[in-house]
């Protein structure tokens, strides 16, 4: 939709004036026997004879009786039945009212079909029900949730433009929020100010919306400043904005303001939950301070708060990044001793950093767990344990993790498949290798230029040069453009084969097709070419790298150290690197 105004939607509401809003009494249906719907319905057949039986009632039950029952079912997530039941009642000519009709709205828009939503208000005009704020701002949250931004803003402004009704602190809350979660802080700060302005003022809600969404942009002082605003103007601040502050001090690691607030909530009264103490925990743990996260979760134990799953497994990953794996098992032990379930992630976190330490036999025996806790290994779990299969040369488990993945697991993704193909080439399985890449391509498995790049990268370091050139100029035609990497990628294979005028001509090809070398790219050719003894050749690329303000790394400066040992009058040909490239 570009712009409110012309749009389809117009259509549906050409009688939107403040004459015809008025206060609104819910029509009444003839009280017929007492239904306990709360009692009868306990799944979406319950619900459809339930409604059977009431439609067949003489008198018919209220309308507030139905209203009740396709709340049930939208608990329940039976968002397309709301919608036929309705059709049905329709039919049967049996009355309705303004909650039912916004009932109908949202069921359309928790369905992402805020189109036939809007296809609901025809039935407004025609049953003289008028519209309210809550009908707008469940269209609005609709827009918003698929991502509709600029129809929504356009809805937002036609209702206060035309004065349809007046918006109320969810109006501009549903607003705000909508256009926050999706990186507009600006538009949401410009509505903040412009309520502050108006006869709706801003609550503590529309303040935190703000000082959340300035958190998330790292905008600390914007956030902090307009807490300020909220003390001058007398309004309360609440665990909310508290959490939405520590957590954005946690992530620029400024501790000495977040114990400040820390104290500030607790002289206010608002003591700080689980999920807060979390944050800091998983700030700390980020930053490799597992002993403090430790105190502050013994400190929390203390108050009275007790540490949830979510707690046991930040500590525990980031033991697992410090390679600490045995107080990571540690906290695992001691979590299960608290009578809390592992969860998958718990053991995820386990067998990646047994992995890391390549300590297969532990992540293997942790795999065999899960099933016994009557859990399932998460593709990111399988992921995990064939990466540390590979690394340390175990294949033929690799390929039993694999086909048990295959077998009963959940489904492989590009992560999976790149990782065994990784794992064939390095072993020199290139037959196997390949077969699996026809066998993905056939099924038109879900691929991307870095699963190709693993393909290549694999061919070109198995001396498959033809194979991997033939699979590179076949990216073109499924629609897939090669990155540095790809390229990278393919000059490594040409530079180790000593094939240097190949190497070059994909050089000139990758920036030709808007493609930059990065550093990497340049200390790949130059190392070829200086293992060639093509000296001349790679003077050019030397001052084409130090031009882009590229330098050497360890290997390459001592590669053409070991040159220039043996050979000084290679100095002369690079005169303008001596002072920009130091060794």
């Amino acid at each position: 939709m570009r712009g409110f105004s012309p749009c389809k939607y117009n259509n549906y509401i050409p009688f939107l004036s403040s004459s015809i809003i008025r206060c609104y009494s819910s029509v009444k249906g003839k009280i017929g026997v007492h239904i306990n719907v709360e009692n009868e319905v306990k799944c979406l057949d319950d619900a459809v004879s339930l409604f059977n039986r009431m439609v067949r009632m003489n008198p018919l039950p209220s309308v507030t009786l139905f209203c009740k029952l396709y709340k049930i079912m939208i608990d329940m997530k039976h968002y397309s039945s709301v919608v036929s039941l309705f059709q049905e009642m329709r039919k049967l000519r049996i009355p309705i009212n303004d909650f039912m009709l916004n009932i109908l709205i949202n069921s359309y828009c928790l369905m992402h079909c805020v189109d036939c939503a809007f296809s609901v208000l025809p039935i407004y005009m025609k049953t003289g029900i008028p519209l309210d704020v809550v009908t707008f701002n469940t269209l609005l949250r609709g827009l918003f949730a698929q991502n509709k931004i600029r129809d929504a803003v356009e809805l937002f402004k036609k209702v206060v433009r035309e004065n349809i009704c007046e918006p109320n602190q969810v109006m501009y809350a549903t607003v705000m929020n909508g256009l926050s979660k999706r990186g507009h802080t600006q538009k949401t700060i410009s509505l903040l100010r412009l309520m502050e302005q108006g006869n709706t003022k801003p609550n503590i809600y529309s303040y935190a919306i703000v000082i959340d969404a300035l958190c998330k942009d790292g905008n600390l002082d914007g956030a902090i400043n307009l807490l300020n605003e909220m003390k001058q103007k007398g309004i309360p601040q609440d665990r909310f904005i508290y959490g939405s502050l520590i957590d954005g001090l946690c992530k620029l690691g400024q501790w000495e303001k977040v114990r400040t607030f820390f104290s500030e909530m607790v002289n206010l009264n608002i003591y700080p939950d689980v999920y807060i103490f979390t944050m800091v925990i998983d700030g700390l743990c980020k930053e490799g301070k597992v002993e403090a996260a430790e105190e502050v979760m013994e400190h929390m134990i203390k108050k009275g708060v007790e540490p949830n799953i979510i707690t046991y497994n930040v500590i525990m990953d980031g033991y697992c990044l410090r390679g600490q794996l045995v107080r990571a098992r540690r906290i695992f032990d001691i979590m299960i001793d608290k009578c809390i379930e592992p969860d998958i992630f718990s053991y995820s976190i386990l067998i990646n950093g047994y992995c890391k330490k390549k300590k297969l036999a532990k992540a293997m025996q942790l795999l065999g767990e899960i099933s016994q806790r009557g859990l399932k290994p998460s593709t990111v779990t399988y992921n995990t344990i064939l990466h540390g299969l590979f690394e340390v040369g175990r294949i033929g488990d690799a390929k039993r993790v694999y086909a048990e993945m295959l077998y009963a697991g959940p489904k492989p993704d590009i992560c999976t498949h790149s990782t065994v193909l990784d794992g064939y080439f390095r072993y020199g399985l290139v037959e196997e290798a390949m077969s699996l890449f026809n066998k993905l391509e056939r099924k038109r498995e879900n691929t991307n230029i870095g699963f190709y790049t693993v393909v290549l990268n694999g061919l070109c370091k198995n001396g498959k040069l033809d194979e991997a050139h033939s699979v590179f100029e076949k990216l073109s035609l499924i629609g897939l453009t090669p990155d540095v990497r790809t390229y990278t990628t393919m000059i490594t294979g040409f530079c180790l084969q000593g094939l240097l005028d190949e190497a070059k001509r994909m050089l000139r090809k990758m920036e030709d097709n808007g493609c930059p070398p990065n550093n990497v790219t340049y200390r790949v050719i130059v190392q070829g070419f200086l293992r060639c003894s093509k000296f001349s050749e790679m003077e050019t690329f030397m001052k084409e790298m130090a031009d882009r303000g590229f330098s050497f790394d360890a290997s390459t400066a001592e590669l053409l150290v070991n040159i220039v040992r043996e050979n000084p009058s290679v100095l002369d040909i690079i005169p303008e690197l001596h002072s920009k490239n130091k060794y």
